[in-house]
């Protein structure tokens, strides 16, 4: 029996975790890509909770930066970057209700080489920023890199392992249009290598329908996404969404066969971390069977916090906790 049998989305789903109808949302379909997370685009898709999508997303730059002579500062139109597709709007969701995401798949698409990683003047998490410190700009320089299932190759010595997951997703804020580049309660851009396939993702519905948006895909990074951008690929994503009435969270949650984990998304880093711990024991408390004391102690002994990402306009951590200790 698979452990998505016993899954949040499978034992409470509106569709039980069944998949429905197939969708394919190609770039023709999507046409307009969309830079912030908002409740004022009409939904590009709709579906009924259990659908399966495929989706043809972009790479962050929206595929403008096609060789190493093509640098952002020269080729991007900014602030228009991070294209997202959607928004899918998905029947019966209602603001309270969670939606519920199980990845399938994350294919590498486009032409080689696929990856593109880079430098960029006044951005990444040890360069200091032109708006408050004299020091001059880091030089600007972008990778590409040969991105296939078989691996990511970093250069002629080194091939490292094709790990890919999705770096921004999320469902519409009720009120707010938010730039694609930040990540909160509603999900966005939280660059968290966990998004990846086999991984259900919680996101608290804010709006009639949800209006789930997705973009963003990575073939691998490191914790913490240190120069502000990870090995960026255009992708072919599968995704299986269904709803889960009445299950109120504060914010996003990811679930595994291994392990549960709670998202915090905030400046400074510390908050971030003490909102994604405090999310996880309460849903311990919850969900599990644990009191407050006890989940506390736990959670100090045996939690773990993952680095999404320490560059965007809020940092996105993931507190942890194993399957095999919940009981």
């Amino acid at each position: 029996m698979s452990w998505l049998s016993q899954s949040h989305m499978s034992r409470r789903g509106v569709a039980g975790g069944k998949p429905g109808m197939h969708h394919r949302l190609t770039e023709e379909i999507q046409g307009t890509f969309h830079y912030v997370y908002g409740p004022y685009s009409s939904p590009v898709l709709r579906i009924a909770p259990g659908d399966v999508v495929e989706v043809e997303t972009l790479d962050a730059f929206g595929g403008a930066v096609k060789t190493e002579d093509d640098l952002p500062s020269k080729v991007l139109n900014m602030p228009f970057v991070n294209p997202q597709n959607g928004p899918i709007a998905v029947e019966g969701a209602e603001k309270g209700d969670v939606l519920a995401v199980h990845l399938h798949s994350i294919w590498p698409r486009g032409p080689q080489p696929a990856g593109t990683s880079a430098l960029i003047p006044d951005f990444g998490g040890l360069v200091a920023s032109g708006l408050t410190h004299l020091n001059a700009p880091i030089a600007e320089k972008v990778m590409k890199m040969d991105v296939t299932p078989a691996g990511v190759k970093f250069s002629d010595r080194i091939t490292l392992p094709y790990e890919p997951f999705v770096g921004t997703m999320g469902v519409s804020p009720e009120i707010e249009a938010v730039s694609s580049l930040q990540p909160d309660y509603w999900g966005g851009n939280m660059d968290l290598p966990d998004v990846a396939p086999g991984a259900v993702m919680y996101f608290p519905v804010q709006r009639k329908d949800a209006h789930f948006f997705i973009g963003d895909c990575h073939g691998r990074q490191g914790d913490g996404e240190l120069c502000g951008v990870a090995v960026e690929i255009p992708a072919t994503v599968t995704v299986q969404i269904d709803l889960i009435k009445g299950w109120s969270i504060p914010g996003v949650r990811l679930e595994t066969e291994d392990f549960i984990m709670a998202v915090g998304s905030a400046r400074p880093m510390e908050d971030a971390a003490r909102m994604a711990y405090r999310d996880l024991i309460r849903w311990m408390v919850t969900d599990y069977g644990f009191d407050e004391t006890e989940a506390y102690f736990l959670v100090t002994q045996a939690g773990k916090m993952r680095v999404g990402n320490m560059v965007d306009p809020k940092y996105s951590l993931g507190a942890s906790m194993k399957k095999s200790w919940l009981g």
